[in-house]
């Protein structure tokens, strides 16, 4: 059951770089920084939002519209720390 945990632990961590990665890629292409015309940054850019925009969505719909500022990647680290936090409150303390 530890390995589940560490497992479960460092999937979440993954998964928060790769929101944070989206996001600096979104503010570097709406600065104009990056061209999504190369290849490199349109892949990326894309195997990103694959992997973010399921979880991304639901928490953006349920967001009020507060113009070009998304928080949804911060509310979805958030909620993913918490959840991680709490997993780990009930679970671990059983198994040391």
């Amino acid at each position: 059951m530890k390995s589940i945990l560490i497992l479960f632990d460092s999937v979440v961590s993954i998964y928060i770089w790769i929101l944070i990665i989206n996001a600096v890629l979104s503010w570097l292409i709406a600065f104009n920084v990056l061209n999504t015309s190369n290849r490199l940054v349109y892949s990326i850019l894309d195997i990103s939002y694959k992997m973010t925009d399921p979880l991304l969505r639901p928490i953006r719909s349920f967001l009020p519209n507060l113009g070009n500022v998304d928080i949804s990647p911060v509310v979805l680290i958030l909620l993913l720390m918490f959840a991680r936090n709490l997993i780990f409150e009930f679970l671990a303390p059983s198994m040391f």
